[in-house]
């Protein structure tokens, strides 16, 4: 005979009764006489008091140690756990191992030490920086695993106040690269960064050029000085400074046989293995007279201070090197710079850096009515056509046009004794 419960009793008990009889038959012995155990992939979920939290552990049989591998999450509700539970079995089936305890930090410290080979010291440097002051100070402690992307976005947002829009898309980058890094190891099955895109930062520091006024003040300024020529080479020319500062002699030709003009070699640079910043910008490019006058001052004053401090000249020195023949850093130069525009009338010489002699090139050029597609090609744009290869040691179709207008806007300037 059926025993049948009072329907008032029913709807509170039955819930009861049934965890009650699951836990029974869990507790029953199998065929062989021993407790039931749960199978290879099977799920448990228990009450931990002592963390207070639910945990859910899968089992997946036995290592070669002989221990039961049973992989385990936890969370505040039966609920939680199962979709942890969903998403470790992912895991598993992806071949992931991914730690519950391994952090952003660690994973950005593992990329710093490994996913930076090969690359120029002073670039290391900003990815540590960024790095260090951003990613690792905000996110430094949250597990990898359990990062979500609405919290980047939410980190994101925040830095967009204090952070330009290119700097934001380094720290982003700096993210995900390490989330890949850390994919490629087994540490996490998903790149949350790769989810989310990049704010709209703060406004960068608008770049300015000179004007034909303050150009042609800045090159009368400290006459003789390396600095001087150094602001010469970059206003009239307008190569970058990182051509400016490895340049040397041999690459500088001021002496040369008749139906050729004085010309520079831009084949190098301070990058990673002297490398210009792309194949295009390798260029040989005429220089204006008035350059030419000022840089065959300087090679003379060079080799008279070199004989004086006991030291041999070659062609192989820097042209804007240091007395004992070192080539000079990105700081000295601004120093000089800033104080070559201070003599030459400037109200505020703070407010500008060597960079800015190359946009006044290119604005002075553009007034002048040279057009864009000149323009770009002279300073060797990396989206020029250009049609010539640059081979080491062998000159180039010399590129005329930038040294054929400054000749006109900088007139007047002779050999010293004509």
């Amino acid at each position: 005979m059926r025993l049948k419960l009072p329907d008032l009793f029913y709807p509170w008990a039955a819930p009861i009764l049934g965890a009650a009889l699951r836990h029974w038959k869990a507790r029953m012995p199998d065929s062989s006489g021993q407790p039931h155990k749960a199978g290879n992939g099977e799920d448990s979920i228990y009450w931990d008091k002592s963390k207070n939290r639910f945990i859910g552990a899968v089992s997946l049989g036995y290592t070669p140690a002989g221990k039961r591998h049973r992989p385990k999450v936890s969370g505040k509700t039966k609920t939680e756990v199962r979709l942890k539970l969903r998403e470790l079995k992912k895991e598993l089936d992806a071949g992931v191992k991914s730690s519950a305890t391994y952090t952003v930090e660690q994973a950005v410290s593992d990329w710093l030490k490994h996913g930076l080979k090969g690359r120029d010291a002073a670039s290391v440097l900003t990815y540590r920086s960024l790095a260090n002051n951003h990613v690792v100070a905000d996110l430094g402690k949250a597990k990898l695993r359990d990062l979500e992307p609405d919290a980047v976005d939410h980190w994101l947002d925040e830095k967009s106040m204090v952070l330009a829009t290119s700097s934001l898309q380094m720290v982003l980058s700096i993210l995900r690269r390490s989330i890949t890094h850390a994919q490629r190891r087994g540490k996490v099955s998903r790149n949350v960064a790769e989810l989310v895109e990049t704010p709209e930062g703060r406004a960068g520091r608008p770049s300015k050029s000179l004007t034909l006024v303050q150009a042609k003040a800045a090159l009368s300024a400290m006459p003789g000085s390396w600095i001087q020529a150094y602001l010469a080479l970059s206003l009239l020319v307008g190569i970058r400074t990182e051509e400016v500062r490895p340049l040397t002699w041999n690459h500088v030709k001021l002496d040369v046989p008749d139906g050729t003009v004085p010309h520079i070699e831009v084949w190098r640079s301070v990058r990673r293995q002297g490398e210009t910043k792309t194949r295009k910008s390798r260029r040989t490019l005429a220089m204006p007279q008035q350059l030419v006058v000022v840089l065959r001052a300087l090679r003379e004053a060079q080799r008279v201070q070199r004989r004086l401090l006991g030291l041999a000249w070659s062609d192989e020195d820097f042209v804007f090197g240091t007395d004992s023949g070192q080539q000079r850093t990105a700081e000295a130069v601004r120093r000089a710079f800033r104080a070559l525009l201070k003599e030459a009338g400037f109200e505020d010489s703070r407010a500008w850096t060597p960079r800015e002699l190359r946009t006044s090139f290119v604005s002075v050029l553009s007034d002048h009515g040279i057009p864009i597609e000149v323009i770009a090609r002279v300073a060797g744009h990396s989206n020029t056509q250009v049609t010539e290869q640059v081979y080491r040691k062998q000159i180039r179709p010399v590129i005329t046009q930038g040294a054929e207008a400054m000749d006109v806007i900088f007139p007047g300037t002779e050999e010293p004794g004509e």
